[in-house]
């Protein structure tokens, strides 16, 4: 069954994959810079009516908690990535690589480029996570 993105019940299985995840465990268990938010910007036209957080609660390879968060709550993560929902859908769809989105502006990022860029490998797993997700779209 599909979950919507972004569902509570999409991010309780994106951090079931992540646990799961060999290639997450390897890459993030140095990971202890703290917990990483995904705020996606407000779209009323599909449901979206203000800008919140998917905070993920990420330490030495493990996802602790991946929750729903206010735009307050997320700006206070040690880590802040920005984009509206047709960026994070690009993510999610492999069409953009996270890292190289903050490069380029199409991703903003709140906190530490440099530690971001060191752990480009657990950024990816992570990526590789939400693809093993059936994802339903709020826009098709």
């Amino acid at each position: 069954m599909a979950l919507a993105f972004p569902s509570m019940e999409w991010m309780e299985e994106f951090k079931k994959q992540i646990n799961s995840s060999e290639g997450y465990k390897k890459a993030g268990a140095t990971w202890t810079a703290g917990a990483v938010a995904l705020v996606i910007s407000a779209k009323p036209e599909i449901g979206i009516n203000e800008d919140f957080g998917i905070l993920l609660d990420l330490h030495q390879g493990v996802c602790l908690d991946a929750k729903r968060v206010s735009l307050e709550e997320a700006q206070k993560a040690p880590f802040c990535i920005i984009g509206d929902y047709a960026r994070w859908k690009q993510v999610i769809k492999k069409e953009l690589e996270p890292v190289k989105g903050m490069m380029q502006g199409k991703l903003k990022l709140k906190g530490d480029l440099p530690t971001i860029v060191r752990f480009v490998k657990a950024s990816q797993e992570l990526v590789e996570c939400t693809t093993r997700i059936e994802t339903k779209f709020l826009d098709e």
